[in-house]
Formats: structure tokens, sequence, C-alpha cells
């Protein structure tokens, strides 16, 4: 049986954190990430690892990862076009330059047409493996990755979200739902919803075009349940 909605959030949730965001860019929120540092952290660096090392961000992975966080390489693969030698070349650079433990490969495709390219880049790569194509795709793509992260997007669509029979079958711990424009009174019961679909969540009140360029205002706020 379900654990009753009272009890959903008795423990904190594991959040999978895009960090999109530069330590010079002004602001603190780079600060605030290590003084609560999540479960997961996604590192980006302008829609991958840059074309230098960037020497701003190596003590700061080197942080996360002492304090018990993953850290992942954000690599766009523009929904199954990007060559796999480009994607490929990049996940080196992020371990080389940062010492990553694995790779969240954004703008993934979710139709069984692509499948065979998803293979061929996931094919020997060690460490983590998020995929995200943002809905539900062909099931098939469960066998390529350790985590699907199965909704990305506004909380006005994610009300309508509807979980696919095929997904029910596999652990949530398997999953992990971006949720953006959540206000703060509305965090909780996002949370609430989350994880009955999903081992790793994340939302924020941020918006517009880049939602994940900065920590949202309530980013460490403990959720209490009720």
């Amino acid at each position: 049986m379900s654990e009753p909605a009272s009890r959903l959030l008795a423990a904190p949730v594991p959040a999978c954190v895009p960090a999109y965001f530069h330590p010079g860019q002004g602001g603190d929120a780079w600060r605030r990430l290590l003084a609560h540092p999540p479960r997961m952290v996604v590192l980006n660096l302008g829609d991958g690892p840059g074309e230098a090392k960037d020497p701003a961000f190596p003590p700061l992975v080197a942080r996360l990862l002492a304090a018990g966080t993953e850290v992942l390489g954000y690599v766009d693969t523009d929904f199954g076009l990007r060559p796999v030698a480009e994607v490929r070349a990049d996940l080196r650079r992020y371990r080389a330059w940062y010492g990553v433990r694995g790779v969240f490969l954004d703008q993934t495709a979710a139709g069984e047409d692509r499948l065979g390219h998803y293979r061929e880049i996931v094919d020997g790569v060690r460490g983590t493996i998020v995929l995200n194509p943002g809905v539900y795709p062909d099931p098939r793509y469960a066998d390529l990755a350790d985590v699907l992260v199965t909704f990305d997007g506004p909380l006005s669509a994610y009300k309508a979200m509807r979980e696919p029979a095929w997904a029910r079958s596999l652990a949530r711990g398997r999953f992990c739902h971006l949720v953006h424009d959540v206000p703060s009174r509305q965090l909780e019961p996002t949370m609430r919803r989350a994880v009955r679909f999903a081992g790793l969540a994340y939302a924020t009140d941020r918006s517009g075009p880049q939602p994940w360029g900065d920590l949202p205002a309530y980013h460490g706020r403990p959720l209490v349940a009720g």
C-alpha cells in the first residue's frame, strides 16, 4: 500500500539541481548551493563544458563531491541530431577538466527512431547516465539510462501530467521531474505530487527562457510533512 499523502514528505526530497549559473555572474547562487548541497547537481558552463577549462569550477565541484553530491556534466544532444562524436567529446572534456562522475544528456529524443543513436552515445560511458527527454519516452530509453527526466516544464503543465503504464513497473528512483514557475505557496503540493512519480525532483520559482539560471528564493527551505 502506498504511503498516505500526509507522510510523503517526512524525509527530504532528493533533489537534482540544474546549476546553469556561473560563480562570476553576480548573486550568491553558488554560495547558497554549497550551503545546502543536494543529492545531484548538473554542471552547465554554456550548453556544455565550454571551449577551455574554467578555473572557477574545479574547487566548487570538489566541495560538492566532498559533501556527497553527485555531479553530472550537461551535454546538449539536440533531440538526437547532434553527432555522436561531438557529444562524446564533450563528455571527455567534463571528465578531464572538472572530474564529474556522470552525464546529463539534455534535449534527448523520445521516439523509437533515435534509440540507436543514443545507444551509441552511452556505450561504454562510465558513471551515472541521465537522459532528459522532458516527457515519458519510448520505454526502451529506460534501458540506456540510470535516470530518465520524464517531466521538464512549468507547473501549469505538471498538473496535467499523466504517468504511462510502463513506468509504474520501474522503481521511482529511475525517474526525475524538474518543475519551474512554482511559487512558494505551491512548493510543498508540487513536491507531494513529484514523490508519487519520481525519486529525484526539483522545483524553482524562476521562469522565463532559462529558469535554471539561478536558484529559487526558497532553496534550502525544509519541507515539512503535513
